[in-house]
């Protein structure tokens, strides 16, 4: 497991949906992905049973990674927004903290305008959320090694039979 690994709750998923439930209904939107920047889901609300989430998740984290890498070509440190217009479906995202990205997908029945809004109010109450995880997981260091530690015992103890 990566040393900045986060490990996420039922309680603070719980939190986290219903930002993003809030977000979708006020901005009208189709579906939303919050995805960390390894390209992993973290969670998704909305209308995403046609969407390839796990996919989608990471090819979006590899937009965002060739995005900075632009960004830095031209003197930006980041691109913290970007916006894809399609057709019918158009998809913006945004940089939540530093490690996860806010993906919010919608059509012509909204507006980019009320979309930039919505998510960034979000953006802000879900880096409070983060910022929480990452205070609750300082806090006790030890706690997933000595878990697994046990865990690994306990399977020593069961294959060496």
């Amino acid at each position: 497991m990566a040393e900045d690994a986060l490990i996420i709750y039922e309680e603070q998923i719980n939190k986290i949906d219903t930002l993003l439930s809030k977000m979708l209904k006020g901005c009208e939107a189709k579906c939303t992905l919050l995805v960390d920047k390894d390209g992993h889901l973290i969670t998704r609300q909305g209308f995403t049973h046609s969407l390839d989430t796990t996919a989608l998740a990471a090819l979006l984290a590899g937009s965002f990674a060739s995005t900075k890498e632009i960004a830095r070509l031209v003197g930006e440190p980041e691109f913290s927004v970007l916006f894809h217009q399609g057709k019918k479906d158009h998809i913006h995202m945004s940089i939540v903290g530093d490690r996860s990205i806010l993906v919010v997908i919608f059509d012509d029945r909204t507006t980019i305008g009320m979309v930039r809004l919505y998510a960034k109010e979000t953006a802000i109450e879900l880096a409070k959320v983060f910022q929480e995880i990452t205070e609750k997981s300082g806090a006790k260091p030890g706690l997933s090694h000595e878990f697994a530690d046990q865990t690994q015992d306990r399977l020593d103890d069961i294959f060496q039979d």
